[in-house]
């Protein structure tokens, strides 16, 4: 048996990739013999793993799950480096699966969640799992995040939006629950994945946020030659005006329903509750969209072959 020494730790962490700790367990798995050690965190998923873990997971998907009983959803994003993988059946296949495991987890955070025990083989944890997943299908791939929603006073709606770029749930509080008003939860969803709100009401919103609005667009006027000489009365009106038309953009239940005639979120929302006798409220919402947040690569493809070839 060769000695496990730094120098062969290094030199197979230099040709893998891996982890320092992992590539020690190899050799010593193999009695320091570097060829089978190769292969043993190959087989571990782990050389695969680590090599590619330096590319940029952009792409991938989002996806809503919601319980039997409608109490409780979750909503994860997996991403993987092409969009060609997002579309393959495999990848697909283990998101709903990390979307189970998401939806039954107590872990508070991505961190916990990646150190528990994976539900489909409890002898690895969900990181171990995601670098066989890996290792399958030949991409570096991220489990990025995940939030549980419950709502045992009514139910989460949900919509899955372009086979999953982007996923929303909406918390539903309601004494009936029907047809008609899942149907209502449905369109709100909708609402939110085409129109993007930040919050739900007016409630929700800042005050030192409104404030620094104001600020803005109090200095916009006073810039500006022509409205600097209103009355301080009527710059007040234009800032407040401005202000609440900028909340009507934001706020969910301030927007104009899309597919409803000139009536916001709230008006259709109440429409619905009169016409079932019922008291619903728009409780929040959760909106995930692939990739938001993380800057894509741009790679030059002619300077990417050049490089191969060692040109």
């Amino acid at each position: 048996m060769a000695e496990i020494t730094a120098a062969l730790v290094k030199e197979l962490r230099e040709m893998t990739g891996a982890g320092m700790m992992d590539c020690k367990k190899a050799l010593t798995a193999t009695e320091g013999d570097m060829d089978k050690a190769v292969e043993f965190l190959r087989e571990k998923g782990l050389a695969t793993a680590e090599k590619k873990a330096s590319r940029i997971a952009a792409e991938g998907l989002c996806k809503a799950l919601v319980s039997e009983d409608g109490k409780k959803a979750v909503v994860v994003e997996v991403n993987a480096e092409t969009d060609f993988v997002a579309k393959n059946e495999k990848f697909q296949n283990y998101v709903g699966e990390v979307a189970c495991q998401a939806l039954n987890t107590t872990a508070a955070d991505i961190d916990a969640f990646m150190a528990e025990p994976w539900a489909l083989d409890t002898s690895k944890t969900v990181k171990e799992a995601l670098a066989g997943q890996i290792a399958v299908i030949g991409e570096n791939m991220n489990i990025r995040r995940f939030q549980q929603v419950c709502e045992p006073e009514g139910f989460i709606a949900s919509y899955i939006h372009m086979g999953g770029k982007m996923a929303v749930l909406v918390d539903v509080v309601t004494d009936v629950v029907n047809d008609e008003i899942r149907e209502m939860g449905k369109n709100v969803a909708m609402q939110v994945a085409s129109m993007k709100p930040k919050y739900t009401s007016r409630d929700e919103v800042d005050a030192d946020y409104i404030a620094h609005e104001k600020e803005i667009l109090l200095a916009q006027i006073k810039n500006d030659p022509k409205e600097s000489q209103k009355p301080e009365k009527v710059i007040a009106g234009i800032v407040n005006g401005r202000i609440s038309k900028e909340l009507k953009e934001i706020c969910l239940l301030d927007q104009e329903y899309v597919k409803g005639d000139k009536e916001s979120v709230f008006q259709y929302v109440q429409t619905v509750a009169k016409a079932n006798n019922a008291k619903i409220t728009i409780k929040s919402f959760v909106r995930y969209e692939t990739g938001e947040g993380i800057e894509k690569k741009q790679e030059n493809f002619a300077e990417e072959v050049a490089k191969q070839m060692g040109m």
